[in-house]
């Protein structure tokens, strides 16, 4: 009984808070920044895989429409080369957009010194307070409600220099 006791004082002594990285970052002009050269980076990058892929198709409906004509080195000449075209294209799409590709290590290099600034503001505030646990409201994390009253959502813009909106 005296555990279930001190079990309970415990978890009724602990504090929490709420934080909206959404609302954060759409705050933050330096993560919109980043989202921007993101995007651009992007569609370039889609354009010159998009060109290579031109290339192919524009090679394989030359290749049909020729292929009466060729003889059977150039038909393995020319379905070679389409298929080359093709394997570049592929090369080239997973090389920027792969899972370890160019766009995920610039979005790291770009949002890394963000969140860890927005982490650092969090937790500053988090040891002056108090706080044991701080859950992201903009997660999918469960969180059927939460008083507006423990969302510091505005006191870690404030800490890391923007005005609260």
């Amino acid at each position: 009984m005296i555990l279930l006791i001190l079990v309970s004082a415990n978890a009724m002594a602990q504090k929490f808070a709420l934080v909206d990285m959404e609302y954060i970052l759409k705050n933050v002009p330096a993560y919109e920044r980043a989202n921007e050269q993101l995007n651009q980076v992007s569609k370039k990058w889609q354009a010159e895989v998009d060109a290579l892929t031109t290339e192919a198709q524009t090679l394989y409906k030359n290749y049909q429409s020729e292929a009466v004509f060729l003889s059977e080195e150039q038909k393995t000449k020319s379905e070679e080369s389409i298929i080359a075209k093709e394997k570049e294209a592929a090369e080239l799409k997973k090389k920027y957009f792969g899972p370890e590709g160019e766009l995920y290590k610039k979005r790291e290099s770009l949002m890394a010194p963000i969140q860890d600034e927005i982490y650092n503001a969090v937790k500053e505030i988090s040891d002056q307070k108090g706080y044991s646990l701080v859950l992201d409201r903009a997660s999918d994390s469960g969180i059927i409600f939460a008083s507006p009253k423990i969302d510091i959502s505005n006191e870690v813009l404030a800490k890391l220099g923007y005005a609260n909106n």
